[in-house]
């Protein structure tokens, strides 16, 4: 198993606090990796960026920051070296490092000119959004998990990063397919009136609704997802997960990504104007990645108004109290409106994770196809 390889090769059994090299080690080795990525990405524009994304990269900002990623590899590199008695992931992070160096680093020249609208794998997005999130979650779930025995590569981390690059790299054929049915559909049937009524109300009133109408159909058909079985088949990928973090957030079989996401932005596009839909996914983006976060703290004061990650937690507990609950992403009324809210009042979060009595293959691809394969017996209510 891969997994298991990477972690004897890379893992001791020296302790793994802050101040032995370990987590300097991790550092080294993951921006070396996106390091090397980025500047490969130099030199393949055309067919490693997303052509989406390419007019909003500002070149002189993100020339340093891959500069940057480079030193910064080098330097944790350097430190773990220092500190750890094994040293391979040291070695490794230096190792990319230099690699991307010699490759030209961040100094490789782009040809914008000869760049143009054409297939392209997103490369870029995945190494972008991988940095962001990192940055973003991986500390504080360190630093307050809500389950301190959970190892930040816990069983499965390595599948979970394989759907988030799943998530990533066909960007532009996600894209395609989720914009289609709401753009043909809003070009036929949108009321421009509509548009123009929504863009006179002040901006954040605007962007509350849209979070509002945009949970009441991702509830919808999240429901859906969970009750009727041939959808569950795809939508139990996402639930497999024993431990939950953020990156598990990401395990998820495209049609299920794409069928969730089409039907939330058909009726967003024929109500918001196109600025307040972006603002969403921005939204939708850090929350939805933060509700699965291993993170302990609560605002019990919110609770009631926004769903944090200990309600979503229990939604993908495989404990029978709580099957069948929490569907909303984003507001907990909604829950509670069609009755499907739980939450215990003592704060206490799940014991078990997972799928509830359920056989389910292992593996990325075996879960891809598991959705279009015949039962050989029915399927077991699923958790939620």
């Amino acid at each position: 198993m891969l997994e298991q390889r990477i972690n004897e090769v890379f893992g001791d059994d020296e302790p793994g606090h802050f101040g032995t090299g370990w987590w300097s080690g991790i550092l080294s080795a993951f921006f070396g990796f996106l390091s090397l990525g980025a500047v490969v990405c130099l030199h393949f524009p055309q067919v490693l960026t997303s052509p989406e994304l390419r007019a909003y990269y500002p070149m002189s900002v993100m020339r340093p920051l891959i500069q940057g990623v480079i030193v910064a590899a080098i330097v944790f590199g350097v430190i773990s070296a220092m500190l750890r008695r094994k040293k391979v992931l040291a070695l490794t992070g230096m190792g990319l490092a230099l690699v991307a160096t010699l490759l030209g680093g961040s100094s490789v020249p782009i040809n914008g000119a000869a760049l143009h609208e054409g297939p392209a794998i997103g490369l870029d997005w995945f190494l972008l959004d991988m940095l962001l999130m990192t940055l973003i979650f991986s500390p504080i779930e360190v630093l307050w998990p809500a389950y301190p025995k959970q190892s930040v590569f816990r069983k499965e981390w390595l599948l979970d990063i394989g759907y988030f690059l799943s998530t990533h790299l066909p960007i532009q054929v996600t894209s395609f397919l989720i914009l289609l049915p709401a753009t043909e559909l809003t070009r036929w049937f949108g009321i421009p009136s509509v548009l123009a009524a929504m863009g006179h109300l002040p901006w954040i009133v605007q962007v509350l609704l849209a979070i509002a109408v945009a949970d009441l159909c991702e509830y919808a058909i999240h429901r859906l997802f969970h009750t009727v079985p041939w959808l569950w088949r795809f939508h139990a990928i996402h639930h497999s997960s024993q431990s939950l973090d953020w990156i598990a957030g990401s395990r998820s079989h495209l049609v299920d990504d794409v069928v969730v996401r089409a039907f939330m932005l058909v009726p967003m596009m024929f109500i918001f104007p196109h600025d307040i839909i972006v603002a969403y996914l921005f939204f939708v983006t850090i929350h939805a990645t933060w509700c699965h976060c291993n993170f302990g703290p609560t605002m019990k004061w919110l609770e009631p108004w926004l769903i944090q990650p200990r309600y979503h937690h229990w939604h993908h507990t495989s404990q029978k109290e709580a099957l069948d609950k929490n569907f909303a992403i984003h507001l907990p009324w909604i829950d509670k409106l069609f009755g499907t809210h739980y939450l215990p009042a003592d704060g206490s979060w799940p014991q078990q994770y997972g799928l509830y009595k359920e056989q389910f293959p292992g593996g990325f691809w075996a879960q891809t196809m598991y959705p279009f394969r015949g039962r050989k017996k029915p399927l077991s209510k699923s958790a939620v």
